[in-house]
């Protein structure tokens, strides 16, 4: 069943979130991952949406090989990185069955 990762995300190092993008998309490709949102500006229809946060959105084949990919050494400095650029909520959720 497919999975996705889901970020909201508040960029905090313009400079090092641009290393963070390039390294995690690399690394998503190779674990079979895609985006489906990356750093869209979300336009709230009800309840409320801090300004300036950005929505990705990345589909993995399954919920075992996103979290082999989270996991993996391709996606490890990417990571580390995070730590610094992003202020960030992820989540991991599985899509419905078709």
């Amino acid at each position: 069943m497919t999975a996705y990762v889901i970020t909201e995300v508040e960029v905090l190092d313009e400079e090092l979130a641009a290393t963070y993008r390039t390294l995690a998309s690399a690394s998503i490709s190779a674990h079979g991952g895609r985006y489906v949102v990356r750093g869209a500006d979300v336009e709230a229809a009800e309840g409320e949406w801090q300004a300036g946060r950005r929505l990705i959105v990345a589909e993995f084949p399954d919920m075992e090989g996103l979290k082999r990919w989270y996991a993996s050494p391709e996606y490890a400095e990417a990571r580390e990185i995070a730590k610094k650029a992003l202020k960030r909520r992820l989540l991991f959720v599985e899509g419905v069955p078709e």
